[in-house]
C-alpha cells in the first residue's frame, strides 16, 4: 500500500478558520500521527457523527454536552490525525441552508470531506406508522425517488455550501416492504431513472437495507449512472464481500463503507450497552479485516475509499478507527 505524508492535515495545518471555543482537540498521540502518515491519501476514515461527550481524551480535550459539541466540536474533531471525514446525518431529516453548510466547511482542513446522508423523504416509498410522521404516517410518499425535489431542497445547497469539502452523498433506503417499492425489478428501473435525474458532479452512493434488493439489476443501475454502492455492516444485511460482489463494488470509482451495528445487536440495546462510547466493548476483528480487504482493493486500483464507523459497531467509533487504521497500515 502506497504511503504518503499527511502533514497538510495536522501539525501546522489548522482548520480553515481557527476559532477559540468551549472544546478543543485531545492531545495528539505521536503514534497516531505516525500511523496517519502511513495511510494513503485516497483513504478517508471517520465517524458517523461528532457529538459525543464520552469521546473526551479520544477526540476532545474535555467533556461538554452533546449540543455544545454539535455546535462547536467539529473543528476539534477535524484535528485528529486519523479523522479525515465525518457523517453529516442531520441532512437525513431536514435540509440545511447554504450558510450553515459554509460554516461547517470553514471548520475543517482543506483535505477533509463530509459524507452526507440525503433526505429520507427521497428514499421512503411509504411513510412509516410512527408519530414523528404525523398525518403522513402510513401514506405513500410523493417525493420518493423524485430527483428534482431532492436536488432543489438538498443537493444544490450542499454543492454550493460545502464546495470542495463535499464527499459522497448517501441515499440510504431504510428497510421497507419490497412491495412498497414495486418489487426488485421495478425498483431498479425507478432507481436508474432517479439517479439519471440528479445534478452531475457529486458522487452519489446508494445504501440498501433490504437484502432482497441486492441484484444485478441494481448493480447495473448504479454502474450505468456513475453512482456507487454504499456497503453497510448491519445485522439486516449479508456480509460485506457478498454485498460488494452483488453490487459491483470492485468496479465503482469510489468505495463507500458504513460500519453501523455489530452482529446480533439491536440499535437501542447497543446504545445502552456501549454508553458513553469511550472504549471498544465488543471487538470485531473479522469485520475490521473485511473492511480492510475492501479498502486495500480499492486503494490498489487508485480509487478513493471512505469508511465511517458508528459507536454501535464495537462500542466507540474513534477507538474502532484506530484499530482499523492499524489493520490497514499492517496490510
Amino acid at each position: 500500500m502506497a504511503e504518503r505524508s499527511q502533514l497538510d492535515l495536522f501539525g501546522g495545518a489548522p482548520p480553515r478558520t481557527p476559532r477559540p471555543g468551549p472544546v478543543g482537540p485531545a492531545p495528539i498521540d505521536p503514534e497516531l500521527v505516525d500511523l496517519a502518515r502511513r495511510l494513503p491519501e485516497q483513504l478517508y476514515l471517520g465517524t458517523s457523527s461528532w457529538s459525543f461527550p464520552g469521546w473526551r481524551g479520544l477526540v476532545y480535550d474535555r467533556e461538554v454536552t452533546a449540543p455544545t459539541l454539535a455546535r462547536h466540536g467539529l473543528a476539534a474533531y477535524a484535528q485528529h490525525p486519523l479523522l479525515r471525514t465525518v457523517g453529516l446525518d442531520r441532512t437525513f431529516y431536514a435540509p440545511m441552508t447554504r450558510e450553515a453548510l459554509e460554516d461547517l466547511a470553514r471548520q475543517v482542513p482543506a483535505a477533509f470531506r463530509f459524507l452526507v446522508k440525503a433526505l429520507e423523504t427521497s428514499t421512503l416509498a411509504v411513510f412509516p406508522r410512527h408519530e414523528r410522521y404525523g398525518s403522513q404516517a402510513g401514506r405513500p410518499n410523493p417525493a420518493f425517488l423524485d430527483a428534482e425535489q431532492v436536488a432543489a431542497a438538498l443537493l444544490r445547497p450542499l454543492v454550493a455550501g460545502l464546495a470542495t469539502a463535499l464527499g459522497p452523498i448517501v441515499f440510504q433506503l431504510p428497510p421497507q416492504p419490497p412491495a412498497n417499492l414495486g418489487g426488485p425489478a421495478r425498483f431498479a428501473m425507478r432507481l436508474r431513472a432517479f439517479l439519471r435525474g440528479l445534478p452531475a458532479g457529486p458522487t452519489y452512493a446508494v445504501e440498501l437495507r433490504n437484502r432482497e434488493l441486492l441484484s444485478a439489476d441494481v448493480a447495473s443501475a448504479l454502474a450505468d449512472t456513475g453512482a456507487v454502492p454504499c456497503l453497510t455492516v448491519h445485522p439486516t444485511m449479508p456480509p460485506l464481500g457478498e454485498q460488494a460482489r452483488q453490487l459491483g463494488s470492485d468496479h465503482a470509482p469510489t468505495l463507500v463503507v458504513r460500519w453501523m451495528l455489530g452482529a446480533g445487536q439491536e440499535y437501542e440495546a447497543a446504545r445502552e450497552r456501549y454508553r458513553p462510547f469511550d472504549r471498544v466493548v465488543d471487538p470485531d476483528p473479522a469485520t475490521r479485516e473485511a473492511i480492510g480487504a475492501q479498502c486495500r482493493s480499492a486503494l490498489a486500483a487508485g480509487r478513493r475509499a471512505f469508511v465511517v464507523v458508528n459507536n454501535k459497531a464495537e462500542g466507540s467509533a474513534p477507538a474502532s478507527i484506530v484499530l482499523l487504521a492499524r489493520t490497514l497500515a499492517a496490510g
